[in-house]
């Protein structure tokens, strides 16, 4: 099972881990529908709420477009709706509590912070509407209906595994030197990424061929809050400073590309060459910077599907049916494991960039 951190574990070692909270384990638990809200589906065009965070990647900006669009050509009232730029949650708790009581069938919520949500959906479940998860694992709440994302683990295991490949492309032996940094310590999904790609690398530092400079290896030591570009600068600069005087760093993981972009920008600035850099997310300035050889890499997380997949789960909802689902073990939320479904994450490299992003009208032009 994976616990609400993101990491695999065997069911047999579920006893040990207290701290996440696991439920009792009934089958009830992960039966779409067994917490409330009508089984018969509601009328077609019923308000349905979209709690988004703060437009911090590009990827969020498309999902409010891709939401208010799909949503009304499927016949429903849509309500999108963004947190704001603060880093509190009070803005989306608002949100969700006046979404409910406008009368929203169904509430889809990308969690500003996933921990601090759980009365605001047992409210809204309390007056029968269904809950989807969108992207980000909503903690510590047995409310929680559906959870719909790209495999963030996998994610993290790809970003490790492109960032072991390109060292070894740079230079053919170790011991290489990287640092480390993760996302947003409110956002559940910083540590999944973190914890994938730590399985990869872990093996390398402790067999000792990676080296990370700054001995700053705890997610609480790398993380940035709010996943801003400018916190990722300092902390470069300030790692640049510390510890790489003379010293040559060969490598960063970057769990997206807005950082990767600031961490690039930072070591740019101090005329030292551009080591191996990862991302997440398929931003356009940094699929530009990929083809043009400097950042290394990102993982294609195609956000049209994500919502195609969400506004499925809806209307199978509204029409009195179980939403698709693929995964009924793997994301424990601390109160219960959340049904689930997955898309599968891309690592794209110059190598790939044409390939990944055919499809796509916006990028596929920059890989030619």
């Amino acid at each position: 099972m994976r616990n609400f951190f993101g990491k695999s574990v065997a069911v047999g070692a579920i006893a040990m881990l207290a701290l996440t909270a696991c439920g009792s384990g009934r089958d009830d638990e992960t039966k779409p529908g067994s917490n409330g809200g009508s089984e018969k589906g509601f009328a077609a065009n019923s308000l349905i709420g979209v709690a988004l965070p703060a437009k911090t990647s590009e990827n969020w900006v498309l999902a409010g477009d891709l939401f208010t669009n799909g949503l009304k050509e499927a016949g429903f009232t849509a309500d999108v709706q963004y947190a704001g730029a603060s880093t509190t949650v009070a803005d989306q708790q608002a949100q969700i509590t006046a979404m409910t009581t406008k009368g929203a069938k169904v509430i889809v919520v990308g969690a500003t912070d996933a921990a601090q949500l759980s009365t605001q959906i047992a409210a809204a479940h309390k007056a029968g509407a269904k809950v989807i998860a969108y992207d980000r694992l909503i903690l510590n709440t047995p409310d929680l209906d559906y959870y719909v994302a790209f495999d963030n683990f996998k994610v993290g295991q790809l970003q490790g595994q492109a960032l072991l490949d390109g060292l070894k492309k740079k230079k053919a032996k170790g011991p290489w030197t990287i640092e480390l940094f993760s996302g947003s310590p409110d956002d559940n999904n910083a540590g999944v990424f973190f914890k994938g790609a730590m399985d990869v690398l872990q093996p390398e530092i402790d067999k000792k061929n990676i080296v990370v400079g700054s001995g700053q290896t705890d997610v609480k030591q790398t993380a940035i809050q709010g996943w801003k570009a400018e916190g990722a600068q300092a902390r470069m600069d300030q790692l640049l400073t510390s510890t790489y005087g003379s010293k040559e760093l060969d490598g960063v993981l970057s769990p997206n590309d807005t950082l990767a972009r600031a961490i690039i920008q930072s070591i740019k600035s101090r005329n030292k060459p551009v080591p191996v850099v990862t991302g997440q997310d398929s931003e356009v300035e940094s699929v530009k910077s990929i083809m043009a050889g400097e950042q290394y890499m990102t993982i294609n997380k195609d956000t049209r599907n994500l919502v195609k997949e969400t506004i499925n789960m809806v209307k199978a909802l509204q029409a009195g049916n179980e939403p698709q689902i693929n995964d009924t073990k793997s994301y424990n939320n601390g109160t219960k494991v959340v049904p689930t479904y997955l898309l599968p994450p891309v690592a794209v490299t110059k190598d790939n960039a044409a390939e990944a992003y055919a499809n796509d009208p916006k990028l596929a032009p920059l890989t030619k």
